[in-house]
């Protein structure tokens, strides 16, 4: 045998080892981070509850467009293509998906191409000498008349700023914890074994290599919580479970800390929204709403009214949410007493807020005020004889004044 063959022999030799060990000790535990992007974020449950409850009161508002004094201009060109922006989503649903995309992204891009509304993606943006907004899409530029630029307005005047990029260190903590948990209790529980062995390792045992891969090969078959491995090991060999490096109680203690941060980013606090939603839903969705979705409401408004209307036109593009819509049904009913005893509005009103039809009567129409709240004969609430009969209780008795009407 000559010198090269020796050599070659000799080289396949430690290829082959080096193959055997890479083997047997090729099975690893990574601890990997996780990046947050627009498809997983979602699946952060904290994220997606805060989402959903702002989203949605956006997607139950009420558009429609007012002139230069505040009434409702009734069938506008631009509620009709709101309500109905393209053949791929609804209106409700165009204004959850604009809601979502700028919260997450800091920014949405409403496009008006004739009697359709879209929401652009990957627009690349610039100003140019004279401070106008430029808009490209792969290179083509999209006319400043068509499309609008809605910014969750930082502290840059070109781009807004979302939760994907001010909590993006804090959600990629929270998403690689969750994950760390859920990987874990997905194989119930099963981390990794330990093999034990009395003799050394020798690559060239033939037995004993083929018992460490089936032995591997039987523990990395187990991917199911309730699956049980019978393995029989011969004498000096002993499989002991490794103690999990994975800490339950110091990972739950980071999440309760940082997933409440979530929500400042949104614009709540966690534990503020959380406790009213336990003792007051009504105080709750006011809270949310306040905070929240009237700014949002207003930069949409600004927005969309630009886009339909221009600079110079009165007009403008109003969202109506009734907050109504988010109590329980007997806050409804007691609002409702409330509002017609203090003559606010009057029973009509307060039926078709409760659901029920309108009467459409002069007394249903009328709006009346309780004895307790005016003194029966000095002030008039209502301008017909038959409410002044109503205010002065039928019989003249003018000092039982604590009885309501």
């Amino acid at each position: 045998m000559g010198l090269r063959d020796r050599l070659s022999n000799f080289l396949y030799k430690q290829v082959e080892k080096r193959g055997w060990f890479e083997d047997v000790f090729s099975t690893t535990i990574r601890y990997g981070g996780r990046y947050v992007n627009d498809e997983n974020i979602l699946e952060s449950s904290d994220v997606y509850e805060l989402l959903q409850d702002i989203s949605n009161q956006m997607m139950l508002a009420d558009i429609v467009v007012e002139d230069e004094n505040g009434e409702e201009v009734n069938d506008h060109f631009a509620v009709r293509v709101l309500k109905n922006p393209n053949n791929y989503l609804t209106g409700a649903e165009f204004l959850k998906l604009m809601t979502n995309t700028y919260l997450l992204q800091g920014e949405a891009f409403p496009v008006l191409n004739g009697n359709e509304l879209h929401l652009a993606t990957n627009i690349y943006t610039e100003l140019d000498d004279q401070l106008v907004e430029h808009f490209k899409v792969n290179g083509n530029e999209i006319p400043q008349f068509m499309i609008r630029h809605i910014k969750n307005i930082g502290t840059n005047h070109l781009n807004g700023v979302g939760i994907l990029q001010l909590g993006k260190n804090t959600l990629e903590g929270v998403m690689s914890a969750e994950k760390v948990l859920t990987d874990k209790y997905s194989k119930g529980g099963l981390l990794a074994f330990l093999l034990k062995l009395d003799a050394h390792i020798n690559p060239q045992n033939a037995a004993q290599s083929k018992l460490i891969n089936a032995v591997l090969d039987q523990l990395e078959a187990i991917d199911e919580s309730h699956t049980v491995k019978m393995i029989p090991l011969g004498k000096g060999y002993e499989i002991e479970t490794m103690q999990s490096p994975i800490q339950d109680e110091k990972i739950l203690a980071y999440l309760n800390v940082y997933k409440k941060d979530l929500g400042k980013f949104l614009g709540i606090n966690v534990e503020t929204y959380q406790a009213l939603l336990k003792t007051d839903i009504e105080k709750a969705m006011m809270y949310l709403h306040n905070k929240a979705i009237k700014p949002i409401m207003r930069n949409f408004e600004d927005h969309l009214s630009l886009l339909f209307f221009g600079p110079k036109s009165g007009k403008r593009i109003k969202f109506k949410i009734n907050i109504l819509d988010f109590v329980p049904y007997s806050t409804k009913t007691n609002i409702g007493y409330n509002i017609v005893r203090t003559g606010i509005t009057s029973p009509d009103n307060v039926a078709e807020m409760l659901g029920f039809p309108k009467q459409n009567t002069p007394e249903t129409q009328a709006i009346y005020i309780s004895n307790d709240l005016s003194k029966i004969g000095e002030k008039k609430a209502t301008d017909n004889s038959l409410q002044a009969d109503y205010l002065k209780g039928g019989d003249g008795n003018e000092n039982k004044g604590n009885e309501d009407i």
